[in-house]
């Protein structure tokens, strides 16, 4: 049985209240629960997805190279879920000594799975000639760790003056993009690769163009960290227009070839994991106005609030998608997994991010809309984590019976 799943759709119980206690809060039912921002992002970032990450990318690259399943390390599974609650609790008390604590537990968890991720090469190009040949998940899975290290220090030292140590003339910012741009977006990349041929049946459009994608996100990510680490747009912008171009090549090679497949475009799944990524459109298309400083734009606004549609609307919504596969090939692997998700989570997280924004530039009814707003992706939610926990039990009903890890195809 993998703990890191059981810990997965814990967080995702967690995220649904929090999404409500949002709600209530923005409609002054519950006004002394202000304050707790962040800590309703983290228990989607923090919590729910890098549970799931931490369980399944072993998994996924051992596959792909042809490897024995790995063993439970039960030395990163504690130290992660060790420095997840000590943060969990130090973040709304902006207590320094549990900042610290949890932040250097949560890099020692990383690094420990970075060192593994990078042992497991493939066990001969004989034996996995497409891992041997073209670079697969677990390339992007290393690079996008990478970066969770630079957010993870960023993040500890923001309430402890690490960055005037640094020289970071915009540290949140720094944050959000290692951890949305860099942890979330590679790793995501690598995900998509490594699933695609299952989920799909068919392979991903243009092979060959996983190497430049690669390269282009990998290095977007760095120019969009060095950006707001040194406050200057020769970063930023290069940086953003390879990002993007990334990305959208990466869409393309997912859609392209289910052209024409009426079947799988009527299961919600898909239009969940395609549809996420309009969300990080958004920020970006009014990114030059925020820049330029266009008088009566709401720029303070946006730089507030957009990371929470980025975080509900796309790293969420991704998660609508693969989590529920990732439980069903975990708990039930005798039966054939599909893109989680339901056309009521799809049309809810999308209106809850159209409200969320609508909040932003409709100052009379910004807390009516931004409580509509959570409330609809509480909608959203619920249904999955009910799908997640239906598979978990089944899974804990079984567990004399099912193997500790995902079966390979």
């Amino acid at each position: 049985m993998n703990l890191y799943f059981l810990m997965t759709a814990l967080f995702m119980g967690l995220a649904l209240i929090g999404a409500l206690d949002a709600a209530l809060t923005s409609w002054n039912l519950l006004p002394w629960f202000n304050g707790l921002r962040w800590l309703r992002v983290h228990m989607i970032t923090l919590g729910a997805m890098t549970e799931a990450l931490f369980g399944v990318l072993p998994l996924l690259v051992a596959i792909r190279a042809n490897l024995p399943r790995p063993g439970f390390r039960w030395a990163t599974w504690f130290t992660l879920n060790t420095g997840i609650l000590t943060l969990l609790v130090g973040i709304p008390l902006m207590n320094p000594a549990l900042m610290i604590t949890g932040g250097t537990l949560v890099f020692v968890a990383t690094l420990l799975l970075i060192n593994q991720l990078r042992q497991m090469h493939p066990a001969g190009a004989a034996a996995a000639p497409s891992a041997a040949k073209e670079p697969g998940g677990r390339w992007f899975y290393v690079a996008g760790l990478s970066y969770f290290l630079v957010g993870i220090i960023v993040g500890t030292g923001l309430w402890l003056g690490w960055s005037d140590i640094l020289h970071i003339k915009t540290p949140v910012e720094v944050h959000i993009h290692a951890n949305n741009w860099g942890l979330m977006s590679l790793v995501f990349a690598g995900l998509i690769i490594d699933t695609y041929p299952r989920f799909a049946g068919r392979s991903l459009a243009w092979p060959r163009s996983l190497r430049p994608i690669f390269w282009l996100m990998t290095l977007g990510a760095l120019g969009l960290v060095l950006g707001p680490w040194l406050k200057s747009n020769y970063f930023a912008v290069p940086g953003l227009i390879m990002h993007l171009t990334a990305t959208i090549w990466l869409l393309l090679n997912v859609i392209r070839p289910l052209l024409g497949d009426e079947a799988m475009w009527r299961k919600p799944g898909i239009w969940h994991l395609t549809t996420a990524y309009l969300w990080i459109l958004a920020p970006v298309m009014v990114a030059p106005l925020i820049i330029l400083g266009v008088p009566g734009f709401p720029g303070a606004g946006i730089e507030q609030n957009a990371p929470q549609a980025l975080i509900y609307g796309w790293v969420l919504q991704f998660g609508f998608a693969l989590l529920p596969y990732f439980f069903s090939r975990a708990f039930r692997p005798q039966v054939p997994a599909g893109l989680g998700g339901s056309w009521l989570s799809l049309a809810a997280v999308h209106l809850g991010g159209v409200a969320l924004w609508a909040s932003i530039f409709s100052e009379p009814y910004q807390g009516l809309l931004h409580g509509l707003a959570y409330a609809l992706w509480a909608v959203a939610i619920l249904p999955i984590a009910w799908q997640m926990w239906q598979l978990a039990r089944a899974g804990l009903a079984q567990l004399a019976d099912s193997p500790a890890a995902m079966p390979a195809d």
